[in-house]
């Protein structure tokens, strides 16, 4: 709540798993009721669709119901899943460094260029 409450903007990562569907209607409402009661200028910057697996139908699934669900609120940006996230974490080093012409190194590119355009980072 006291993050919430400072936040000017909140990015919700979602990763590609039903149950988490759940927890992101419960975020929603808990910032809803923060904006309420706190904070009126917390904005939602976006959903974000992390550790996608195209190769499986329970991610397009999942990501095609985001999509149904929260419409403009999805970012375009997704984030796959790959062992470079957990080999960049042993190592200490973001993603970015650990492997700057990896995909998912690209996906943060992409990710924090989508965010400047919608204008949810000056």
């Amino acid at each position: 709540m006291n993050a919430l409450t400072a936040a000017h903007g909140v990015i919700i990562p979602l990763e590609c798993e039903f149950f988490a569907l759940r927890g992101v209607a419960l975020l929603i409402e808990t910032i809803d009721k923060v904006r309420d009661r706190l904070n009126p200028s917390i904005t939602m910057d976006g959903l974000l669709a992390t550790m996608y697996d195209p190769r499986t139908l329970h991610s397009r699934e999942v990501l095609e119901r985001v999509v149904e669900a929260f419409g403009d609120d999805v970012l375009e940006t997704v984030i796959g899943r790959t062992v470079k996230f957990p080999d960049a974490s042993v190592s200490g080093v973001p993603i970015t460094e650990f492997a700057p012409e990896h995909a998912a190194a690209q996906a943060y590119l992409r990710l924090a260029r989508e965010l400047v355009a919608r204008g949810a980072v000056a």
